[in-house]
C-alpha cells in the first residue's frame, strides 16, 4: 500500500524528494504517513481535503479482502 501512496503523492507535488512514505502496523492496523515538503501540503490535501480524502478511499478500496485495516496520515517534512 505504500507504493500506491507513494506513486499518488509523487505526481501531486513539486518537490519529490521531500516525499519520504513510512508504515507503522500495530495489530490489525497499519497507518501510513506522508512526509511532504511544507509548500506541498495544499495539494496533497487539496481543497476542503477532497484530495486526501481521495487517497484514503482509494487505499481503503486496495485493502479489500485482507484482514488489515489502513489508515493514512498527512505531514509536513520536518526541515
Amino acid at each position: 500500500m505504500e507504493e500506491i501512496v507513494k506513486y499518488i503523492v509523487d505526481k501531486l507535488v513539486e518537490n519529490k524528494e521531500a516525499v519520504v512514505v513510512s508504515s507503522e502496523e500495530k495489530g490489525d492496523e497499519i497507518t501510513i504517513t506522508v512526509f511532504v515538503a511544507s509548500e506541498d501540503m495544499g495539494k496533497v490535501i487539496g481543497k476542503n481535503g477532497k484530495v486526501a480524502q481521495s487517497i484514503r478511499a482509494i487505499i481503503k478500496t486496495a485493502s479489500n479482502g485482507t484482514s488489515k485495516r489502513y489508515f493514512v496520515k498527512f505531514d509536513k517534512k520536518a526541515e
